[in-house]
């Protein structure tokens, strides 16, 4: 390894050490609210600290938490993308389910049914999309992504009591709205 080489690996352990190594509780903690599993919770951590290890020489310095979060996050959801359950699976049980046959198996939504999901799915997405940034960042975070209101705080740097209140008013714009299509559920006594 020639002198540069030696250099710059020795600045990245430097700059791992500094802004990587002091988010590790956090990142474990995040992770465990995601995963909900220790190991999975483990493992997400590992891929994630490797990723910031080769990244590293690219990170200016700025916000290392939201930057590690950032990577976390981005783990998650290729690892998601990578799982594939199904093709474990029975056939012949995975075809029975379809076809609405076997014990375990739901009927199968007729078209109006479909229809209102479909309908609902896209009233859902327009007021997700019609949010404001900064409540649409609180609804990833805390009712997609399944932060606490504390971790969604630490990381968008704004007290606990700004997450929850920015969460209040996006959900119930969503339900605004999911109101005016006629498919907001119905409370009694209201």
């Amino acid at each position: 390894m020639d002198q540069s080489a030696a250099a710059a690996d020795e600045r990245a352990q430097a700059a791992f050490a500094r802004y990587v190594l002091p988010e590790i509780e956090v990142l474990y903690r995040v992770a465990l609210s995601i995963t909900a599993q220790p190991a999975d919770a483990e493992d997400l951590v590992q891929d994630t600290l490797l990723r910031a290890y080769r990244a590293v020489e690219r990170f200016d310095g700025t916000h290392a938490r939201a930057w590690l979060l950032t990577i976390l996050r981005n783990t998650e959801i290729n690892r998601h993308r990578r799982r594939r359950p199904d093709l474990l699976d029975d056939p012949d049980a995975q075809l029975e389910r379809h076809e609405g046959r076997g014990p375990f198996s739901a009927p199968a939504p007729g078209p109006e049914e479909l229809v209102v999901e479909q309908v609902f799915d896209k009233v859902v997405d327009e007021a997700l999309a019609a949010l404001p940034v900064k409540h649409r960042q609180v609804v990833q975070l805390v009712d997609i992504d399944g932060l606490t209101y504390a971790e969604a705080a630490t990381l968008l740097e704004v007290p606990e009591g700004t997450v929850m209140s920015r969460l209040h008013r996006a959900r119930k714009r969503i339900r605004d709205r999911l109101a005016a299509a006629g498919l907001a559920p119905t409370r009694s006594g209201r």
